[in-house]
């Protein structure tokens, strides 16, 4: 006979993770099944996370010994053309307490919120791969590892953006490649005092940057740069698809190389020192392309679930881990007072993602990709945005006119098409 426990969760990461501590909290008993070596030895998302949607959903005092990296207080958003690029900067003191944003090294984070699921009673077992599900009819009851077998009343399966084991469910197809972006990102080394010279930042304090424009080569997606205690996170995010039919084609870590050499990057991580470099598939589908989120004993969550958000200005998907753990965890322990896990049942995780930011947020902005599938975002507008300010701040040898004559006409120019009318009403609808 196969053991037997309240809850399987498939994955530690921080869905997977959030939900586990909310079970055990529950006095639920409920195990974590982790491929890894240990809770973060394979995550490398990003290293920003918003905590303002997340509070909710986790006691007052959870975060006060979290091992973030730094307060974000600064936000840049740089517009880059081939040989010139435009920076708006962004500061408000109201970011900073309690903070609206924190960098965050997934191997420390994930590893700390592990411990805090130990201490509320959940176990994780690392170095088990779950390979398929068990049933009883057409309901989960259980899982396969590769050495074992678990039964169990009810498995959340947050195993991430390419999630396996929801396909073998059959709630949710494969995914085409447009729906999914490649992330890759080094961590640079340099020292404390360093980055907060560079970045204008004081203790503990750090700024996030995001880098949009001819740096994809005409692909969509960006580059971003959030600082950290003692390194930076460099990285580009670019879509799969536009990525396997560039032509010529271009390999991921060349973009990065790319970006590191330009001159307004190069000067930010002089000195520093490389000591890790990751790759990771983001979901970009949003809304349209969510998969069914729940069946008979078992439910999906975070990237599994294809909970992550690119508004274009940020890519967001550790709020919505969180959260979607959360709320998956509230909906078991209601299912377990009636001991009923059917779909029906569990529809109060759906329920709730519908009723929070997570589902509303993907709503607000369902048009965001194909806002962004369109190459003039990343090649002929940065062009004429920063060739406006170009012209307004060159001095030649001759007679300067009005700033304003120079920023119609060099407008008129660029945006007076009706590209450029379509483009601003498909902008509309974001």
């Amino acid at each position: 006979m196969a053991d037997k426990v309240d809850v399987v969760v498939i994955g530690a990461g921080l869905a997977g993770l959030a939900a586990a501590y909310h079970l055990a909290d529950a006095g639920i008993e409920t195990i974590v099944v982790e491929r890894g070596d240990f809770p973060g030895s394979k995550n490398v998302t990003g290293g920003r996370l918003y905590l303002n949607p997340v509070r909710p959903y986790f006691p007052a005092d959870f975060w006060n010994d979290a091992p973030f990296e730094r307060t974000v207080v600064k936000e840049k958003l740089s517009i880059m053309a081939e040989h010139a690029s435009t920076t708006v900067e962004f500061f408000d003191d109201k970011f900073r307490n309690p903070p609206h944003s924190v960098t965050i090294l997934r191997a420390k984070f994930d590893q700390w919120l592990a411990d805090k699921v130990s201490e509320k009673g959940a176990f994780t077992i690392p170095k088990n791969q779950v390979e398929d599900l068990i049933y009883d009819g057409t309901k989960v009851i259980g899982v396969k590892t590769n050495d074992s077998e678990l039964l169990c009343d009810c498995v959340v399966v947050a195993d991430g953006v390419l999630s396996f084991i929801a396909e073998r469910a059959k709630l949710r197809e494969k995914r085409e490649p447009h729906h999914y972006a490649l992330g890759v990102k080094e961590i640079i080394e340099l020292p404390e005092k360093t980055i907060q010279d560079r970045f204008g930042v004081s203790a503990g304090e750090g700024a996030a940057q995001l880098f949009f424009g001819t740096i994809t080569h005409g692909m969509v997606g960006g580059g971003f740069l959030y600082t950290n205690r003692e390194s930076l996170s460099l990285g580009m995010v670019v879509g799969i698809e536009a990525l396997s039919n560039h032509e010529p084609k271009i390999e991921a870590p060349e973009l990065i190389e790319i970006l590191k050499a330009r001159p307004e990057i190069a000067p930010l991580i002089e000195g520093g020192n490389s000591i890790e470099y990751s790759a990771h598939v983001i979901p970009e589908g949003g809304i349209n392309a969510l998969p069914k989120l729940i069946g008979d004993g078992i439910l999906l969550a975070g990237d599994a679930a294809g909970l992550g958000l690119n508004m274009g200005i940020t890519v967001r998907g550790m709020d919505f881990a969180l959260a979607s753990g959360a709320m998956a965890a509230r909906a078991i322990k209601e299912a377990k007072t009636k001991n009923d896990f059917t779909a029906v049942s569990l529809a109060a995780y759906e329920q709730s993602l519908r009723d929070s930011f997570a589902i509303k947020d993907l709503q607000t902005f369902r048009s965001m990709l194909d806002t962004l599938d369109n190459p003039r975002m990343f090649g002929k507008y940065p062009e004429a945005i920063t060739s406006i300010f170009g012209k307004m701040f060159w001095i030649s040898d001759q007679p300067k006119e009005k700033l304003s004559s120079t920023a119609l006409r060099e407008a008129m120019k660029a945006f007076g098409n009706l590209d450029a009318v379509k483009d601003a009403w498909g902008m509309m609808k974001v």
